[in-house]
């Protein structure tokens, strides 16, 4: 077997406020060199986060306080607005007066102590799961919100922290869900039927229980063909992990680090000038002890690397009319 190519990223921000290096999550492309990106929440008491947005050209991040503690954000066909998964809402959050639309409420209710965390777009349509805060007890839901009658449905209700998902054409016949319940250290596939709102054939793709670490965020490579996933490692190391693996041999192909950032979050694939794709990856502090943070000086700080990809994804926007 080839040896794995194994690189490493720099830091391209590192936030100056503590709350801002807590907990980075989901950077989403904005079209060519910006991003946005979400800090889940503002410090290990905080029940506040934010949307952020980066501007890769100038170096410039901005921040947009939000009502509770984001599990994602992702852009909309108005500029202004994002579709945020925020505590157990989904809504519109706009930046320019900070107002918050709600689109679905109760998510979870029959359940205590969970949060929405990850989610991904497709077409008119959400899928997003929420996550246990004491993560150990499989009462977490997957969930779907169908664009077409903007009705929420769930999908499952046994995950612990639901993290990297994708919807994806794999080429043979109809959708399927790539998803990652991060205790499970597995990448495993469904068939989704959107019109039925139901799921079926759940089948493990990529066993990583090997690993120290745990699968957090994940994304498709442009070709579908392989994931590019962020490793959150709780120990003591030199470096963080974000891996990418074969959707067809389940084989590493390539490993990215980021030093003195153990706990890796998320990866974005990003255009950030014409034909110049780079790598970008969120990392955070959560829970470091002290004795950590002072070996783990760039935890918390957004990464970048080269990706060895000659384009980027699509990067979808949620279509607004659908809402009218």
């Amino acid at each position: 077997m080839a040896p794995v190519h194994t690189s490493k990223a720099e830091i391209l921000f590192l936030p100056q406020s503590s709350e801002l290096r807590f907990l980075p999550e989901g950077p989403t492309a904005l079209g060519e060199g910006k991003f946005s990106w979400v800090a889940i929440q503002h410090g290990p008491e905080s029940k506040i986060g934010s949307l952020n947005i980066f501007d890769v050209a100038t170096g410039q991040n901005t921040t947009y306080p939000l009502p509770g503690r984001p599990g994602f954000a992702k852009p909309t066909s108005n500029p202004n607005k994002f579709i945020v998964g925020c505590e157990r809402q989904l809504g519109i959050f706009d930046i320019r007066d900070s107002s918050w639309t709600t689109l679905a409420d109760g998510i979870d209710e029959d359940v205590e102590n969970t949060i929405i965390n990850d989610g991904t777009l497709y077409a008119n349509n959400i899928v997003f799961g929420t996550k246990d805060l004491e993560f150990k007890t499989p009462k977490a839901g997957l969930y779907l919100y169908r664009g077409s009658d903007q009705k929420l449905i769930r999908l499952r209700n046994d995950q612990i922290c639901s993290n990297g998902k994708d919807v994806v054409d794999l080429g043979d016949g109809g959708l399927s869900l790539l998803d990652i319940d991060s205790p499970t250290k597995k990448v495993v596939r469904y068939r989704i039927d959107i019109e039925s709102g139901e799921l079926t054939d759940c089948k493990t793709l990529i066993d990583l229980g090997d690993l120290p670490a745990v699968p957090d965020g994940m994304i498709c490579t442009p070709d579908e063909q392989s994931i590019i996933i962020s490793f959150y490692n709780p120990n003591p190391a030199e470096f963080g992990e974000t891996r990418q693996y074969s959707l067809l041999t389940g084989d590493l192909e390539r490993v990215w680090l980021t030093p003195d950032s153990p706990q890796a979050t998320c990866p974005l694939l990003l255009e950030v000038a014409p034909g110049e794709i780079k790598l970008i990856i969120t990392t955070a502090v959560e829970y470091m002890s002290i004795e950590q943070q002072k070996s783990a000086v760039s935890a918390g700080g957004i990464f970048v690397a080269d990706s060895g990809f000659p384009t980027a994804p699509s990067s979808p926007a949620y279509p607004l009319k659908v809402l009218a």
